[in-house]
């Protein structure tokens, strides 16, 4: 008898360095799936290769993969030389340093004797050490047979770099008396020395605006993986579970199927499962994003990371660790994240037909001057070609704008995190729009009012001993009435409302149907409840003597905002927890056709996904952590500044200000922005095009280069500038 035997697979997580876009995630990932028996699946936003591999492939063996690729695997004790931390300084040093190159430089009344040297000295360690991620990517790149920007920032700076260096060396050994010849560098007269032109602050420049870009892009990544801790944050870390030997506190990942757990006020829930003993409302906004806590009794579901308002339950575990409902919620985040690739930069597109085409050039400039007129000639025309192309202009072209148009955008309130957002802005047709917190204000009022206000106060009061959303919007209404009384006797009726003693009354607060209410009453109820309003009555000395509609009222800019979405080419779709009467009522003030409602964070991002299918490119609106998933799983997710903060973490925009119609501004300056981008690639690339053809032809000198070069930059800069007038 033959006995098969399932080999041994060990699970390990990578932290993968290097990876520059989410090309390099899939390259990393195909390289290691190509190891028999290993399954590997590589997060580009988290910067994580989980990987799964058999007990006769080794960890050292996974690194080598990896490190074969062009990237590396940091240890768990180290931090990589691309963390944000660590850019930010390489940032900070390279502009301390980049700031007295520039002066002098451009600056003749500064320049003094021997300020070659400074420059020399202060742009050595900002192109050298401050330029070495760009160097490295470019490296990595051309053992891939590949080139993106950074392969032209590379190249560029450093031709720019080593012909002024080389300049300084030979010239300044010229001046101590030693024998060197220097005629094939273009002099300018500087009294009793000749000295080539430089262009040490070009290249100087060049690498401090694209670490400052690098490191913003590092830091918003960085916050994307964050998004997944916040979530499983949410979960206690312990729990009461019930024994005969009594409740016993235990780590959260020790619950099982079967458990009985514990769970007391104001506490979360540890797992997935059924009431058995005890009721209480349960706050689900986290997963459902209804304003409205649950009344939840024996028999009732709950999930876990919800919240017990009031009342003490006792569940049966039903699913635990990664089977719960906010596991399954940090999953799909996860999953949105790592297979939402971001777009590939517009720069990167063209640099990789133009690097290329640049290298060629140039080699045949030095070919057919140096095998025609003389090779000093053609290392001249040669590097000129280099120095024009050297990307100053291109560097500067969505840097710029980005710090002005994201600078624009914060003083409105708006947050946009990268050039990668700002495209997927432009292409966007359909807009998905949660309800509470979003197109409401997220807050249960008092909406509408019948009776005196005596009976009123008389409920407030009754109330205040409550912590659920509606008896406290109560509370809060009668307050603003008068003086609420003293609660005298109180005692809660589970699912039906509350009854008391208040200054010497008897009062009865609930619904409609636990109380007597007559015709005259019900017509406002019927009306009400169609607009999906909660109703409650008053009852004072065995007399209906009030009504009151509570609900959460829609921001009084949101049909306008709505308005303006449309006006911009997107089609809004309602897309909430809450069910359909309450979400159609809300849709119908706003002027929202579509309208999905009873929708779980699964059904949101299955919703992106269908539309996705036909053809649409889709933006999300959330506040809550039920959004999280969908805000991810969108080509343009838009959190609301006062929602949850793992809800803005995974978004692309963040409105600071709680008015839909931000959403609609950020549509218009992410377009606006994107538009100053491309205005200023295509200046960029359509100068290098005009100048390459005559630095190759010997028409520009590298000096004449350096001033073309300068002179972009400038027309680059006014264009972002611009942006500065958005209204």
């Amino acid at each position: 008898m033959k006995t098969s035997l399932t080999p041994v697979v060990t699970p390990i997580d990578l932290q993968v360095t290097g990876m520059t876009c989410a090309s390099c995630a899939a390259r990393i990932e195909k390289k290691l799936n190509k190891v028999p028996g290993v399954v590997a699946t590589v997060n580009y936003a988290t910067e994580n290769a989980h990987v799964e591999h058999p007990a006769d492939v080794s960890l050292d063996d996974l690194v080598a993969v990896v490190e074969a690729a062009g990237y590396g695997v940091l240890p768990p004790d180290q931090v990589a030389e691309d963390d944000p931390d660590r850019l930010g300084r390489r940032w900070r040093i390279s502009a301390i340093l980049t700031v007295p190159v520039l002066l002098v430089s451009m600056v003749p009344a500064l320049q003094f004797t021997g300020w070659q040297w400074l420059a020399f000295l202060m742009a050595s360690i900002v192109v050298l050490w401050g330029g070495k991620p760009f160097h490295r990517a470019a490296w990595a790149n051309a053992r891939h047979r590949t080139t993106t920007m950074d392969t032209l920032v590379s190249i560029g700076v450093l031709a720019a770099y080593l012909w002024s260096a080389v300049a300084v060396l030979f010239t300044s050994a010229g001046d101590l008396g030693m024998t060197m010849t220097v005629s094939w560098l273009p002099m300018r007269d500087e009294g009793l020395h000749g000295h080539p032109d430089l262009y040490f602050e070009s290249a100087s420049v060049v690498i401090t605006f694209l670490l400052l870009g690098r490191w913003l892009e590092q830091r918003a990544k960085r916050s994307s993986g964050e998004a997944l801790r916040t979530l499983l944050d949410l979960a206690p870390a312990t729990a009461w579970v019930r024994t005969a030997a009594g409740d016993t506190e235990v780590p959260t990942a020790h619950v099982v199927v079967g458990d009985l757990v514990v769970v007391r006020p104001g506490e979360r829930i540890a797992a997935d499962g059924e009431v058995v003993e005890g009721a209480s409302a349960v706050d689900s906004s986290m997963l459902t994003g209804e304003s409205v806590p649950v009344d939840v009794v024996v028999g009732a579901e709950v999930s876990g990371g919800t919240v017990v308002q009031d009342g003490l339950i006792v569940i049966r575990a039903t699913r635990v660790g990664s089977d719960t409902a906010l596991a399954r919620i940090g999953a799909l985040v996860s999953a949105a994240q790592s297979g939402k690739a971001p777009v590939q930069r517009l720069a990167d597109r063209v640099a990789s037909v133009f690097v290329p085409v640049v290298l060629v050039i140039a080699l045949l400039t030095l070919l057919g001057w140096g095998l025609t007129t003389g090779w000093q000639q053609g290392f001249t025309a040669a590097v000129a070609v280099l120095v024009i192309a050297c990307p100053c202009a291109l560097g500067l072209a969505t840097p710029t704008a980005l710090l002005v148009g994201t600078g624009r955008g914060a003083s409105m309130g708006i947050l946009v995190r990268g050039p990668e957002v700002l495209e997927s802005t432009r292409r966007v047709d359909t807009v998905m729009l949660d309800k509470t917190g979003t197109l409401t204000t997220g807050v249960m009022t008092v909406v509408h009012r019948r009776g005196d206000d005596d009976a009123v106060l008389l409920a407030g009061a009754l109330e205040s001993g409550s912590t659920h959303p509606i008896a406290h919007a109560v509370t809060t209404y009668a307050g603003s009435l008068g003086s609420l009384a003293v609660v005298e006797i109180h005692e809660a009726v589970r699912g039906s409302g509350v009854l008391g003693r208040v200054d010497g009354h008897g009062v009865r607060v609930g619904r409609p149907e636990w109380l007597s209410l007559d015709d005259t009453w019900l017509t406002d109820v019927d009306r009400w409840r169609h607009d999906g309003l909660t109703i409650i009555a008053v009852e004072v000395d065995g007399i209906i003597r009030a009504l009151v509609a509570v609900g959460d009222e829609v921001r009084p800019t949101t049909r306008v905002a709505v308005s303006r979405l449309r006006e911009l080419g997107l089609e809004p779709v309602m897309v909430t927890g809450d069910a359909e009467p309450v979400a159609r009522a809300v849709a119908d003030a706003v002027g929202i056709d579509r309208v999905i409602a009873d929708a779980r964070p699964e059904h949101k991002v299955d919703e992106v996904e269908r539309l996705r299918s036909e053809g649409r490119i889709v933006a999300v609106v959330g506040d809550g952590i039920n959004d999280a998933a969908a805000l991810a799983a969108a080509d343009l997710g838009i959190a609301m500044g006062s929602g949850a903060d793992v809800a803005i973490e995974v978004a692309d925009i963040t409105l600071l200000r709680d008015d839909l119609r931000a959403a609609a501004d950020a549509v218009r300056l992410s377009r606006a922005t994107l538009r100053t981008i491309m205005q200023n690639l295509g200046w960029a690339f359509g100068y290098n095009i005009a100048a390459i053809p005559l630095a190759a032809a010997g028409l520009l000198t590298p000096m004449i280069a350096g001033v073309a070069m300068a002179a972009s930059s400038v027309c680059v800069v006014a264009n972002s500038l611009r942006l500065r007038r958005f209204h």
